[in-house]
């Protein structure tokens, strides 16, 4: 979509609020320079905000003056336009601004304007903005060049085969990297904003014959109910607004991806994709517990090894689940252990129940991962030295764990990352932790509450389309459900 098109949608505010010095937010220019730019001015405050630039010049034997922001610039496309201005002649000029868009103005993305209100949110995005003495409209150019960094592959989404680009923190550029892998007419990109100050661009992307429209609404009229000042965490605010209630279930509700191929291929299936501007990652609508365990490299490799990697992912995330609470109730109930498995025993009694090593290493780990993120690059070597000796050796021989316990949470830790999605991470961790606590206090009975708690959990997290977030298995539709864990040929698959 265009800059210009989505201007048309960018700073909605509500009708009726009033400007510095009293005059109506969102009446329109008088067409006398003088009057308006002193407007203009005075809203901007341009006299204290040295980003703001004016420049008055002279547009065919007219007083104008041309308003932007400066670091949103293209300064050569700028330096051009101000020569052609300036080298218009008297009789060159039009009578009033339509005229001037389609016969001198030698740029593709312009468009007039009289409202205040979307003048100055133009100019705030970085339009060009040129007001003409005797104009009652103004001249909107959109030549403006956001700071962003080069499209690479994203640290987080990283996969083995297929495409390296990833979507950056401007929203058009991630528009074209959808567009420059769906080139179809069915494909629509509508722009929205939310935030009464910040005025955040939100754009959704879906196919137009394969989308539920009803759903498509719904999304509509949230982003439209939405009452906040600001998005400031962009899509994790976007979200809290999207679903208000229910906080108290971990499991996600959308699927976050940083990569374009991805994003396509969830428009094709019919999904709603939104977009935020200042975002790098995209969220996928609606989303269930068998989207958000999918990953791009099931399918840049052949269907049986996409096949393996997926089951394998489900099977870990299952046993990151399980493992510590199976574990304890073993070691409670040491008479359930076949004598093949007798080795699993601990070697020599704990000086601390194993519960509470359990629950300070799972605290330990969060605190090495957090510590990791803080860490300069420079300084990430010695972390790990320290964190090895720490939590490994000196640990054990001081008596505060058993290395059963290390053992078994080194490989919780590390099979988390298995899993890209953070968020079904730590609903595991979490449904992990209750598990674990009631299985210390209730035993076999806990244990079994846990897991109810778990699966109550997920079966109560609707998806936003309100479907079943364990669909197809609850209910059951076993032809797509086999889809979702075995990777099938793609012609054969869409052939169904």
């Amino acid at each position: 979509m265009s800059s210009s098109k989505e201007n048309q949608y960018s700073g909605q505010l509500s009708a009726g609020t009033r400007g510095q010095g009293g005059q109506a937010f969102g009446a329109t220019i008088s067409g006398r320079l003088e009057q308006d730019g002193d407007w203009l001015d005075q809203k901007l405050a341009a006299d204290r905000n040295f980003d703001v630039v004016t420049r008055t010049i002279e547009v065919g034997g007219r007083e104008a003056a041309l308003y932007f922001i400066d670091g949103f610039c293209k300064d050569d496309m700028l330096q051009k336009l101000l020569q052609y201005f300036m080298d218009m002649k008297a009789e060159d000029m039009p009578g009033d601004a339509a005229q001037l868009l389609k016969k001198n103005i030698p740029y593709i993305e312009v468009d007039q304007e009289k409202e205040w209100e979307k003048i100055t949110s133009s100019v705030l995005s970085g339009i060009f903005v040129l007001l003409i003495d005797g104009y009652r409209e103004a001249v909107l150019i959109d030549a403006r060049s956001y700071p962003s960094r080069s499209v690479e592959e994203p640290e987080k989404d990283k996969v083995l085969r297929g495409s390296k680009d990833g979507f950056v923190e401007t929203v058009v550029f991630n528009t074209a990297l959808i567009r420059r892998r769906i080139r179809d007419t069915d494909l629509r990109m509508e722009m929205m904003s939310a935030g009464k100050s910040s005025k955040t661009d939100i754009v959704l992307c879906y196919m137009d014959s394969r989308v539920d429209h009803g759903f498509l609404e719904k999304i509509k009229e949230k982003i439209r109910n939405i009452q906040v000042d600001s998005l400031t965490m962009n899509q994790e605010s976007l979200a809290e607004c999207l679903v208000p209630g229910r906080w108290w279930n971990p499991f996600p509700k959308f699927k976050y991806t940083e990569r374009p191929d991805t994003a396509a291929a969830q428009v094709l299936e019919g999904n709603v994709i939104l977009l935020v501007d200042n975002s790098p990652s995209a969220m996928v609508l609606p989303t269930t517990i068998f989207d958000v365990v999918e990953e791009a490299d099931d399918y840049y490799f052949p269907p049986i090894t996409g096949t393996y990697l997926r089951i394998t992912r489900f099977i870990i995330s299952l046993l990151t689940y399980l493992m510590t609470p199976t574990f304890l109730l073993l070691m409670d109930n040491p008479h359930w252990i076949p004598e093949g498995f007798a080795f699993i025993l601990l070697q020599e009694p704990p000086n601390i129940p194993i519960v509470w090593q359990f629950l300070i290493l799972e605290l330990a780990i969060d605190g090495l991962r957090l510590a990791a993120v803080n860490t300069p690059n420079m300084l990430s070597t010695p972390l790990s030295v320290m964190a090895a000796l720490v939590l490994g050796e000196f640990s054990v021989n001081s008596g505060w764990f058993s290395s059963e316990v290390m053992l078994y949470m080194a490989f919780v830790a590390i099979a988390n990352y298995t899993q890209a999605n953070y968020e079904l991470s730590y609903a595991l961790k979490f449904m992990r932790i209750i598990t674990l606590i009631l299985t210390a206090i209730f035993g076999i009975w806990g244990y079994g509450a846990g897991l109810a708690v778990s699966g109550l959990c997920m079966c109560c997290n609707k998806t936003l389309s309100h479907r079943s977030y364990l669909y197809p298995l609850i209910p059951l539709d076993w032809k797509k459900l086999k889809n979702r864990l075995i990777r099938r040929r793609l012609p054969g698959a869409r052939q169904e």
